[in-house]
């Protein structure tokens, strides 16, 4: 299909899997897991690892329903191919946002051209929030690959002739496995997304005769359901009850805490995806007056001329991306559960949007609103540097208040790395000014403002994250890593105070999690035979009742104490970086 481009498309994706390579897996395993999702999902990888059993997933040995199986099916190879770890346990979220690069490159390649391609594949990549989804044990990256694999296979299939048509199963096949993934919600989106793009286009008629509608639902049902039947004919209510607190619960209520305005995900958006993102307002304006201007097509001609009819179609796939970036976008904000990785399924669409409209820019260099975008993004950005200058000032200020999960918050400070990260965005938005404001030499704008991502990024990873590890993440997981060394499986491990769901990974046993104010539980756990440890804070250890005056302390780590109620025998050598960092075996 581009035989004379081949060199050049092989280049380029050369290109994106060697930065996508070293953006998404550089460094991956030298934080220790972030708690909750982090901790809770690679636990539970983890036990069905160890237990064998690829059906119920479990947290700490009780029945955890809150995401279905997908993930922790991946987790379970992972652990297989590399030893149980941080990297292995994030490696899935990495591979399948290096292949998400890759897929958004080949897809917009294969409609508008390699250089087109290449640009919404950097722009997909090089943003904070992508980066941040595949660099994490949580279903997100997986969920955003196969969504987005579903949408592409449904515009492909609908505007494809002849063999090409048969991209529709990836319609089916993606939803199937997004909601394995992440529930309902895998659904949802793409055939939201579908409905309205159908909708506003007057094609729904051509869909039920390329869409294999009735087959393609008995193909998603086929690969999505056993697993849930076998949910519910093994636990029963205990299943659907769960189940249903953590979708439609969710959705209706607040949970945990995230019930945010619903103006949320604006400010997400804006700087998740900065610097791409304030190239959004003027794509979505020329989108529109397209729009305008040619009405709403009857579609009659879709599939007779294929996917390159640019005289019916050519616009149409800015009206998909921007239908499927606004329907997500109103989806996630009218759930009253909001988090900043909720949005990340619409990434693709705002990243081919973003892609197409710049493309026209560069053809046109009088594009409208090209420039009041370029001077938006060094306004945004020069905001940008200001705020990671302040943020040594900032992290000072309120550091008192981070003590309860970090104890040792003022005496931990941020480093160089802010200032340097403030620099470089200083920089690049001074060039990015220059450069884009010239008609000549735009495109020098795309690579100064994609370098200095991905430039910063790197900054936080070597030079913040290390410290923040170091101090906050790494001291209580280094003493569960030692509990677990050295109890056996009768023994009993408390962590009080604490409710670190990454503490059950490390030690890989069930932990006691015990509030500080249950004293009760406490004490009736410490009547209890046989060995015992207990792992909190050093603050706390003078709140804990006379029954546990007897405990000896065996590790401290900033801020942290280890006690057991008897001498232990192993004390593993530990670094400055967690000792779980390195595999941890079976």
């Amino acid at each position: 299909m581009l035989s004379e481009r081949q060199p050049h498309t092989f280049v380029l994706i050369a290109v994106l899997l060697a930065l996508s390579g070293i953006l998404f897996f550089a460094g991956l395993g030298d934080m220790g897991l972030t708690d909750r999702d982090e901790g809770r999902n690679a636990e539970a990888g983890r036990e069905m690892f160890a237990s064998g059993d690829l059906v119920t997933p479990t947290f700490n040995g009780e029945l955890r329903v809150a995401k279905p199986v997908f993930v922790y099916w991946l987790m379970t190879l992972s652990y297989h191919a590399l030893g149980v770890s941080e990297f292995a346990a994030r490696t899935p979220s990495a591979v399948f946002g290096v292949a998400l690069i890759l897929m958004q490159f080949l897809f917009l390649s294969r409609l508008r051209g390699p250089a087109v391609g290449f640009s919404g594949a950097l722009m997909l990549l090089l943003n904070i929030e992508i980066l941040a989804l595949g660099r994490m044990a949580i279903t997100d990256s997986v969920l955003i690959f196969f969504t987005t694999l579903s949408l592409y296979g449904f515009w492909l299939g609908l505007h494809e002739s002849g063999a090409g048509r048969h991209w529709i199963w990836g319609f089916y096949v993606g939803m199937a496995a997004a909601t394995l993934t992440k529930g309902p919600v895998g659904f949802l989106v793409p055939l939201l997304t579908a409905a309205l793009y159908l909708t506003a286009t007057r094609r729904w008629a051509i869909f039920w005769q390329r869409g294999f509608p009735l087959a393609g639902t008995a193909v998603l049902l086929l690969l999505a359901a056993p697993w849930y039947a076998a949910m519910l004919t093994i636990h029963g209510d205990a299943y659907s009850s769960q189940a249903r607190v953590h979708t439609v619960g969710r959705f209706l209520a607040p949970m945990e805490g995230h019930g945010a305005g619903i103006w949320f995900y604006i400010p997400v958006l804006l700087l998740g995806f900065f610097p791409w993102s304030l190239l959004l307002p003027a794509a979505f304006a020329r989108t529109y007056a397209s729009w305008k201007t040619r009405h709403q097509p009857t579609g009659e001609t879709v599939g007779a001329q294929g996917s390159h009819d640019t005289e019916r179609s050519g616009d149409e796939l800015e009206w998909f991306a921007a239908l499927w970036l606004i329907g997500t976008f109103i989806f996630f904000s009218l759930s009253s559960t909001r988090l900043p990785h909720y949005i990340g399924p619409l990434f693709p669409a705002a990243s081919l949007l973003a892609a197409l409209y710049w493309s026209r820019a560069l053809k046109d260099p009088n594009t409208k609103g090209i420039r009041g975008s370029i001077h938006a993004i060094t306004g945004v950005g020069y905001l940008v540097a200001i705020g990671f200058a302040c943020l040594p000032t900032i992290y000072a200020k309120f550091a008192g208040k981070l003590v309860k999960e970090f104890p040792l918050a003022v005496d931990f400070h941020l480093g160089i790395g802010p200032y340097v990260g403030a620099g470089v965005v200083l920089l690049s938005m001074a060039l990015i000014s220059y450069f884009g404001l010239s008609e000549e030499r735009r495109g020098t704008a795309f690579g100064i403002a994609g370098g200095a991502v991905a430039t910063v990024f790197l900054i936080a990873v070597f030079t913040v994250i290390p410290g923040i590890n170091r101090y906050a993440i790494a001291p209580p997981q280094e003493l569960a890593y030692a509990a677990g060394v050295n109890l056996d499986p009768s023994d009993q491990f408390i962590a009080f105070g604490t409710t670190r769901p990454s503490i059950a990974f490390y030690s890989q046993r069930k932990v006691i999690f015990i509030p500080s104010n249950e004293r009760d539980r406490l004490i009736a756990a410490l009547a209890q035979p046989g060995r015992t440890m207990i792992l909190l804070q050093e603050a706390l250890r003078d709140s804990l009742p006379k029954e546990a005056a007897t405990f000896q302390p065996v590790l401290k780590r900033h801020g942290y104490i280890l006690l057991a109620s008897q001498p232990m025998v192993t004390v593993p050598e530990t670094s400055q970086q967690p000792a779980p960092s390195k595999p941890l075996g079976h």
